[in-house]
């Protein structure tokens, strides 16, 4: 019984894992992708972590369209900044290209500010759905946690790769268990990193 009971929950919670996902797909679609990915992808790590903490209580698609309206402006502000780090990241590295034999010394430069901004992005979304921070802090903290969390940094980056990897092997999964799936275990693995800082700031208070 206990076995069954089990299976029940976990199977239930596919269901609304899958169910986000296509919330996360629609609304980023309804935000021209551009506009869209980055409130539907808080959204839904906000949703994801309310599941973990066991926040029953709450309907997922009244919840994440309000999430998603009220952190519309806030995310995609967050969304250019990150846009703008690629281009200049690609035009740089584009420069370099051309430029290789007087410039060479630069290029470990810019690798370590891709490498950086990789990292931040990671830890940004769990990093936002968590704490209460000021606007740059979210970028910083972000920074800060995935530079002293080098397993979890390892961990989520190699859960990415994993799960782009088997969405090129079965890509029927991607409409249900992709974006969903990476926020949950994301979530729990970033948990751990916070955990940790948490506990540390308690000491010294």
């Amino acid at each position: 019984m206990v076995g069954w009971e089990k299976f029940n929950r976990i199977s239930y919670r596919m269901i609304e894992l899958a169910y986000i996902n296509l919330l996360w797909i629609f609304f980023t679609l309804v935000g021209l992708i551009a506009f869209g990915i980055f409130p539907a992808t808080a959204a839904m790590f906000a949703v994801v972590r309310k599941l973990i903490r066991g926040e029953e209580k709450f309907k997922i698609l009244p919840m994440f369209l309000t999430l998603f309206r009220t952190d519309f402006l806030k995310t995609n502000g967050f969304g250019l900044i990150f846009l703008v780090i690629s281009y200049c990241f690609y035009i740089n590295f584009y420069f370099l290209q051309l430029n290789s034999g007087e410039l060479q010394f630069l290029f470990p430069v810019l690798i370590f500010i891709l490498i950086s901004s990789i990292i931040t992005l990671l830890f940004f979304f769990p990093v936002y759905v968590h704490f209460n921070l000021k606007f740059f802090q979210y970028i910083k903290q972000s920074f800060l946690i995935a530079i002293t969390s080098p397993i979890e940094v390892i961990t989520i980056g190699a859960l990415a790769g994993g799960i782009y990897f088997v969405s090129t092997l079965f890509p029927g999964i991607i409409p249900l268990f992709t974006g969903s799936v990476f926020a949950y275990i994301a979530t729990l693995i970033s948990f751990k990193s916070f955990a940790r800082i948490e506990k540390k700031i308690g000491a010294l208070t």
